[in-house]
This record gives structure tokens, sequence and C-alpha cells, in this order.
């Protein structure tokens, strides 16, 4: 991949990438630097610094800074709270509630690693979130995240009873096909089998606020992937 086509904002002090499913942020021990965000960073850049993360399949924006001074407020920020920092999701079903907020503590599951659980033992984790759009099968939410535990979102939802759609670990991981959609759906003449218009976990990383290390405020978002696009355009034509 061309690390060039997905910046979507950067200056002297950081860099923000609206980062595809699939491509983790820190290589880990099965893969290798390249084959990582950071590393194809490195590559452009000769030095990088993290300041934070998402999941390797959850897509949006990410910020890295570009020198030491910028990595230490930066990271401070976030540490700190005072990044908004906002998600859009397609989660099953119909929401009971236009808009609520869940302060439900999360921990490590107790035998599964990965895995993380509500429990009033674990560590405070606050989400607001906010109904868009809903349809038959599905919803597109606005999540806003004051904490920053891991999979927060998706445990949040879960527990919410509208986990986040094609989650494997926290849902049924079912893809979204079409035939889904589509009352009369007929798979093409020369077409064996139906391919998923979503096949990776619904979660998007769309917006981040926050003060520069400049000085300047910053609200950069990250548009929404091709693959949650074309799931709402079908959705949104079921409904006209």
């Amino acid at each position: 991949m061309r690390i060039e086509d997905y910046i979507i904002f950067e200056n002297d002090d950081m860099v923000a990438i609206n980062k595809p499913s699939g491509l983790l942020t820190l290589p880990d021990r099965h893969n290798a630097e390249l084959s990582s965000l950071s590393g194809l960073l490195k590559k452009k850049y000769n030095e990088i610094f993290i300041v934070h993360r998402l999941d390797k399949d959850t897509s949006g924006l990410i910020i890295f800074a570009k020198h030491a001074a910028s990595h230490k407020y930066l990271s401070k920020l976030f540490e700190s709270r005072e990044v908004s920092k906002f998600y859009l999701g397609i989660v099953n079903g119909i929401l009971p509630n236009e808009k609520g907020s869940i302060k439900e503590s999360l921990m490590e599951h107790p035998v599964q690693a990965g895995k993380m659980v509500v429990n009033s033992k674990g560590k405070t984790s606050h989400t607001d979130y906010q109904v868009k759009e809903t349809f038959d099968l599905y919803s597109l939410v606005e999540m806003q995240i004051h904490t920053g535990r891991m999979h927060q979102i998706r445990v949040h939802m879960k527990w919410l009873g509208h986990p986040v759609a094609v989650d494997a670990l926290y849902g049924n991981g079912k893809p979204i096909f079409l035939s889904n959609i589509k009352k009369k759906f007929k798979l093409g003449k020369y077409v064996e089998e139906e391919r998923p218009l979503l096949g990776r976990l619904a979660l998007h990383s769309y917006r981040l606020e926050f003060n520069g290390y400049d000085g300047q405020i910053y609200s950069l978002e990250a548009p929404l992937p091709k693959d949650m696009n074309a799931v709402l355009q079908q959705l949104r034509k079921q409904v006209r």
C-alpha cells in the first residue's frame, strides 16, 4: 500500500492517517514491521512516534507524532482525556433509545486472553452514543469515548444488546450480504457465490478534536471507507 494515499493531514509536528481495516497499528511478534502502520510511516519519515492505537479491524483516524516534544505533548493530551474521540459504527438491531451514556467498568476476561468483559471490579469506562439512522436490521450509531479502554465500544455495545456488526469476538461475526438487505435479491446468472458487502468489523474512527502542539485547534475527520458506505447505501435504498 502507498501510505501517502491514507494521509488526512500533516504538519511539522504530527501526521493523521485514515487507517484501513486489517492493518496493525504496531507490529506484533507474528508480523514484520512493514505490515504495520507504524512501520510504513517509519519507512517514509525515518522516525515516528506512536501516540495512541486502533484495533487491527477498526478503520479510521489515528495520529502519530513527528518529534519527541510533540509526542510528549500529544500523549499527555490523550492520557488526560483532552481529546474528543468520535466513532461511527453499524450495529445490529434497532436501539430503544436514540441516545444514551454507558458507564460500565471493563476488565480483562478471566480466561480468554485478548477479550474484555463488563465487571464492577474493572476500570471506569464511559461511552456516549447517538443513533444517526435506523434500518430494519441495523442502525448507524455515533459513539464518543471518554476513556480509552481496550475494545471499549465493542464491549459496551454488546452490553447494550446491540453489538457492532461483523464482530466475531463480541457478536456473531456474520458478514453483511446484499441478500440480507435486499428483499428481492437474486444471484447473478454467472455468479456461483455471493460476496459480502462488509466482511470486517463495522467500526470507524471518524473524528478527533484537540489543541495541537502549535497552539492551533484541530478537528480532523476521516471519511467512511467504501465497504461501510456500500452497506449504508443499500440500507437507505430499502427505506425509500
